[in-house]
């Protein structure tokens, strides 16, 4: 069993940056692929990032690659997503995800077993 806590979210003007952070406890951690996505009021929940157990792969959205930078430490137990350049689409609840021990790191929102509640990031024009 993984629980987890995102911190981070606020408001920011665009073209600012915020740093999201994502604090897992279990046995696991360390052999969990983990994902950030988020979702904008009446859009589906979208996949933002992903990166391997060992950090040695990550995945972006094609609307984030080069803004947005994934990042695990296993030793802690957390994983990040520094967003810059932010833009007002940016928008949205963001959460973090692991998948089951040894899972891959996809774009697939149903490879995720272990979800957070949620933290608010909204990019003022």
């Amino acid at each position: 069993q993984v629980q987890l806590v995102e911190s981070g979210g606020g408001l920011v003007q665009a073209g600012g940056s915020l740093r999201l952070s994502c604090a897992a406890s279990g046995r696991t951690f360390s052999t969990n692929a983990m994902g950030w996505f988020r979702q904008a009021p009446g859009k589906e929940r979208e996949f933002v990032a992903a990166i391997s157990w060992s950090g040695g792969t990550t995945r972006y959205a094609d609307s984030v690659n080069g803004r947005f930078t994934i990042s695990r430490d296993n030793a802690k137990n957390t994983v990040s997503l520094l967003m810059n350049s932010l833009k007002p689409e940016d928008t949205a609840v963001y959460y973090c995800a692991a998948t089951r021990a040894f899972g891959q790191a996809t774009r697939e929102l149903l490879t995720y077993a272990y979800w957070g509640q949620g933290t608010q990031v909204t990019v003022s024009s």
